[in-house]
C-alpha cells in the first residue's frame, strides 16, 4: 500500500493512548503513518480504555511505522467518561416520528437519553457488529504493521450467509489497512481476517467481544462472530449507546469509521471505496464516528457519534426498512435534537 492522502501519528505510552494528528498534503491523495515505540506497545498490550485521554509522554526509542490511507479530518479527542443511562425522553414534546424498529438519541456526555424508542429490546445488528471488533482490535495493542493475507474461510460468511466483497482470496495488507476496509467500507472478509489472526484465533477474538460487552454494561449483547453476517448477533439499542460512547473514545476508530472515500492499491489493482453512510460521505452533519449495518434480519442500521447544538450525541437506528427510511430517520432525529436546549 503505497498511495495515501494524509500523515496520522499515533504515539502510545505505559499511560495513555495518543491524539491522532493529522498533516494535510495537496491534492487527494498522500501518506499516512501510524508510529509507537515496541517499549509503549508492549506496555500497552493489556490497558484499558480508561487509560485514554491522558498527556502522551513517550518513552521508548525503537520506532515501528505502518501506512494507512485517510481523506478527512480528525474530530477533537476527549477523554472518555463513564456512561450511565438516564432517560428523560418523557419530558420532551413534538419528538419526531421514527419508522425504524428501535431508535435512540443520547447524550453522550451525561448519558441522559434525548430519544428513546423500543431501546431494551435486544435486535440483531448486523454490521454494527464491525464496531466491536474494532474496540477488541484497539484494546490487544496489536502489531499494525504486520501483513494479513485473506485466505477463502474469510469469504465463507456466517449465519447461512455469503460474504459478498470486492475482496479476494489471496489480497494483503497489513492490520491497520484491514480495520480500515472493515469500519470505512463495512468489508466483511477483512473482519474476518481480523478475528482470524487475533491471538489464540477467532474463538478468542469472540470470547473478547463478549467479554468487553459485559465489560461495559452491554446486558442485552451477544456476539457469535465479528462481521454481523450472522442474525445471532444481538443488542439493544441501550447497548450501541454505550458501545458507541466507548468507541468514540479511539482516535483510530473516529478517524476510520468517518473516512468518506479512499483507495486502496493492493499492488496489482485499485479499490476505490466509498464510506457506506452517505451522511458521511455528503458531509452535511458533524459526525465524529459511524457505523451501518444490513442484513435481512437486522434491517437497515446505523450509529453515529454526533455534535449536536455543541453537545455530542449518539445516534442510534435499528431496523428501518430501507436506507432512505434509516437515513431520513437519522437526519430527523438529529435535526430535533439540534434544537434542544442543552441541561445543566
Amino acid at each position: 500500500m503505497h498511495v495515501l492522502s494524509m500523515s496520522i501519528l499515533l504515539s502510545l505510552s505505559s499511560t495513555s493512548f495518543a491524539e491522532l494528528v493529522i498533516n494535510p498534503s495537496s491534492g487527494s491523495t498522500g501518506q499516512a503513518s501510524m508510529s509507537w515505540s515496541s517499549e509503549e506497545a508492549s506496555q500497552l498490550l493489556n490497558s484499558d480504555v480508561s487509560a485514554l485521554g491522558e498527556e502522551i509522554s513517550p518513552q521508548g526509542s525503537t520506532k515501528v511505522t505502518t501506512t494507512v490511507r485517510s481523506s478527512n479530518g480528525v474530530p477533537t479527542y476527549s477523554a472518555p467518561k463513564t456512561v450511565h443511562i438516564i432517560d428523560t425522553s418523557a419530558g420532551y414534546i413534538s419528538q419526531p416520528s421514527v419508522s425504524a424498529r428501535a431508535a435512540l438519541v443520547m447524550d453522550a456526555q451525561t448519558g441522559e437519553v434525548l430519544y428513546s424508542k423500543n431501546t431494551n429490546t435486544a435486535l440483531p445488528i448486523a454490521s454494527i457488529t464491525k464496531l466491536m471488533t474494532a474496540v477488541v482490535i484497539a484494546d490487544a495493542r496489536l502489531d499494525m504493521t504486520e501483513e494479513i493475507t485473506l485466505q477463502s474461510i474469510d469469504f465463507a460468511g456466517a449465519g447461512g450467509k455469503n460474504s459478498s466483497s470486492t475482496l479476494r482470496a489471496g489480497d494483503s495488507m497489513n492490520r491497520a489497512e484491514a480495520l480500515l476496509f472493515a469500519l470505512m467500507k463495512s468489508e466483511n472478509p477483512a473482519a474476518a481476517a481480523l478475528a482470524r489472526t487475533y491471538p489464540g484465533g477467532r474463538s478468542a477474538f469472540i470470547a473478547a467481544m463478549n467479554a468487553k460487552a459485559r465489560a461495559l454494561g452491554m446486558n442485552s449483547t451477544h456476539y457469535v462472530e465479528s462481521t454481523g453476517l450472522d442474525p445471532h448477533n444481538v443488542a439493544s439499542a441501550r447497548d450501541l449507546g454505550i458501545l458507541v460512547s466507548t468507541a468514540s473514545q479511539y482516535g483510530l476508530i473516529r478517524q476510520f469509521s468517518t473516512t468518506a472515500s479512499y483507495d486502496f492499491n493492493l499492488g496489482y489493482r485499485v479499490l476505490k471505496s466509498n464510506n457506506t453512510n452517505a451522511l458521511v460521505r455528503n458531509g452535511g452533519w458533524n459526525i465524529n464516528l459511524s457505523k451501518t449495518g444490513y442484513i435481512n434480519e437486522a434491517g437497515r442500521c446505523v450509529v453515529m457519534h454526533t455534535t449536536l447544538n455543541s453537545r455530542p450525541a449518539v445516534v442510534v437506528i435499528l431496523g428501518a426498512s430501507s436506507t432512505q427510511n434509516r437515513n431520513n430517520d437519522a437526519t430527523s432525529l438529529m435535526t430535533w435534537a439540534s434544537q434542544l436546549p442543552k441541561r445543566i
